[in-house]
């Protein structure tokens, strides 16, 4: 009998080994290597329960050796009223893809944090215009901010118009990130006056479109992020009908992203997607074409972005020594 070590790591020691910035370029391989059509297309599972609910996704990377990562996921609007609980919980496992070795067991959280940014990210640096310099965040929770942060990476953002229902968390959002990123940062209650934007983030749990074609002016490019079960919605149809779309995935968000409202309403068929995000990073694609084509990034959180997370959260722990393990016999 033999024993296997399987490396546990908490949110903190996750945060510990993976950046923004190394977010960022791993999202864009793992991207890539999907685009290239050198990869599987990744699996989602979605369940219901109560006011909440949870999804397990899962994919196969090739990198410094083919990992697989499963990541179950609970998300809760609810929990910090009711039990003082975080949206979001999770955990992701990782495995050698070729013998199927458990190799690390990882809070998800910051992971999921950072690689829906990261996705973010990437979209605007192949989609948005390079000269974009006025931005609007619906969502100022925890993820609205990281959102502002992985844009101001890829763009000269200098002026950003901050969005939320909770007013005292749109300000607070606007104190901490104004000095931090150096923009300004104006707090408003009505989209209307952020019309000159030239990048819109919608990072809510909205179960209602709030962002709709009047907002939008020509050439904007627009991240659809918060729409990841077939409840919630963010962007008006009418909107997505009139923009060129890019999906992190055609099937998925077919069925819990923005594009599966539009499907429904009718305005919009299938082939009217202009593809994914993965195709244009490849280059199989063009991404903007034009300064006037409106361009929505339709984000519903692909695992491959958590394959790539993951394997390089793992890589660095074990260059580190680090020695939290749980050991299983076999």
């Amino acid at each position: 009998m033999t024993n296997r070590k399987i490396l546990v790591l908490t949110r903190t020691d996750v945060r510990h080994f993976l950046t923004l910035q190394e977010c960022i370029d791993a999202v864009e391989r793992a991207f890539h290597l999907y685009g290239q059509g050198k990869i599987p297309p990744p699996g989602v599972l979605g369940m219901r329960s109560g006011d909440g609910g949870f999804h397990v996704k899962s994919g196969i990377l090739p990198l410094t050796r083919n990992y697989f990562a499963a990541k179950v996921n609970s998300n809760f609007p609810q929990n910090r009223v009711r039990f003082g609980l975080p949206t979001i919980q999770g955990v992701t496992v990782l495995c050698n893809a070729d013998n199927g070795e458990p190799l690390a067991l990882m809070d998800s959280m910051e992971i999921t944090r950072l690689r829906t940014a990261a996705a973010t990210a990437v979209a605007a640096k192949h989609l948005a215009r390079q000269d974009s310099r006025v931005a609007t965040v619906c969502g100022c929770g925890e993820q609205g901010r990281v959102q502002l942060n992985a844009l101001a990476r890829v763009l000269s953002i200098q002026q950003v118009f901050a969005f939320d229902v909770d007013d005292v968390r749109a300000r607070e959002f606007a104190n901490q990130l104004s000095p931090t990123l150096g923009v300004a940062i104006e707090v408003i209650q009505d989209l209307g006056c952020a019309v000159d934007s030239d990048v819109w983030i919608s990072c809510t749990t909205s179960q209602h479109p709030f962002l709709r074609r009047e907002h939008i002016r020509p050439g904007a490019f627009v991240a659809a992020v918060g729409a990841d079960n077939p409840e919630k919605q963010e962007i008006h149809p009418e909107l997505m009908a009139s923009a060129k779309i890019v999906a992190d995935s055609i099937e998925q968000c077919a069925k819990i992203g923005d594009l599966h409202h539009a499907l429904e309403s009718g305005l919009l068929a299938l082939s009217d997607v202009y593809g994914e995000l993965g195709e244009v990073v490849a280059k199989h694609k063009p991404g903007r074409i034009s300064r006037d084509e409106t361009i929505v990034f339709d984000s519903t959180g692909i695992a491959l972005e958590d394959v790539a997370a993951a394997a390089l959260v793992y890589e660095k722990a074990r260059q580190a020594g680090f020695g939290g393990a749980l050991e299983l016999a076999a």
